[in-house]
């Protein structure tokens, strides 16, 4: 019997009925699971279903030794705080997102029973994805100073920042105005999108640096080798700054540095046969829908 850990975030916005919808079709497909236990906190008050404390857990330990697969029910950001909860354990994610479509958690809550279906029948393939590795000046170092979408240097004030960045020891440029984004493949569709980003397919090895509000309108992303290791230098007037390692956040002083590159370690994500990354991209951007037809309803 495969074993699950499952993963959600108690202050998503669940319903009764999807949460014994999920329960059911875990058992249903012949699936043992481990929960967080805020998570079972809360599947307990919505639909009065009690997760026995053998299956419940508060880190990712003994309890969940033998899991087979993580599945992270919410969004992006629930799939962000579970890999990080994996601690580089080689252990496949599967994102459901519950809300909106997602780029990571690219199974609809809708779609959970055909994709347990699938798992169970062994119709998904593994894919690795590269992690950025950091070491610098954070208040304290990290105790997970990796990323899976992005690392990126903003401002903390009103004025702009500098930020001087070097590709293998060579100067790129220095970027001035509200800071830098360096994302992977992965986080090409967030942060670094919003920016001006290019789009990354999954498959490609390589980062993507990419300025945030340039001072210097000619500055335009770079992409780069996933070999590269990226340097940064932060100038602030005196003013901090803060960094981020996806979704979190810490302030450091003028002159903080930091260096990048790609992790030993991988994350390994779930690929179920019938969901495509172009098909989520065409869904998620709305590419090709033509608003006559909404005017003409």
């Amino acid at each position: 019997m495969m074993k699950i850990i499952l993963f959600s975030r108690p202050q998503l916005t669940h319903t009764a009925d999807e949460l014994r919808r999920l329960l059911a079709q875990l058992g249903e497909h012949g699936f043992d699971y481990c929960v967080n236990g805020e998570f079972a906190a809360r599947i307990s008050e919505l639909t009065g279903i009690v997760i026995p404390p053998d299956k419940q857990y508060a880190s990712i330990g003994d309890e969940c030794a033998d899991a087979a697969m993580m599945i992270c029910y919410g969004g992006d950001g629930t799939f962000l705080e579970g890999v990080r909860l994996l601690g580089l354990r080689p252990i496949p994610v599967l994102g459901v997102n519950s809300g909106r479509l997602g780029f990571l958690a690219n199974v609809t809550k809708e779609g959970i029973g055909q994709a347990l279906a699938d798992i169970a029948a062994g119709r998904y393939a593994v894919e690795p994805r590269a992690l950025l590795e950091a070491e610098g000046d954070f208040p304290a170092r990290p105790d997970y100073p990796y990323a899976f979408n992005e690392f990126s240097i903003q401002r903390g004030g009103a004025s702009m920042i500098s930020v001087d960045a070097y590709v293998d020891g060579e100067m790129i440029a220095t970027y001035w105005g509200d800071g830098v984004i360096l994302s992977t493949p992965a986080g090409s569709t967030a942060y670094s999108l919003s920016v001006g980003g290019p789009i990354v397919a999954p498959g490609c090895d390589c980062f993507v640096l990419s300025p945030i509000a340039p001072h210097n309108l000619t500055m335009r992303p770079v992409v780069v080798p996933n070999t590269s290791r990226l340097s940064f230098r932060v100038s602030t007037r005196g003013q901090r700054s803060s960094v981020t390692l996806d979704n979190l956040n810490f302030t450091v002083p003028d002159g903080a540095s930091f260096s990048l590159a790609k992790a030993r370690n991988s994350i390994f994500l779930v690929h179920l046969q019938n969901i495509s990354f172009y098909e989520t991209l065409r869904n998620k951007m709305m590419w090709g829908l033509d608003r006559r037809d909404e005017t003409k309803a």
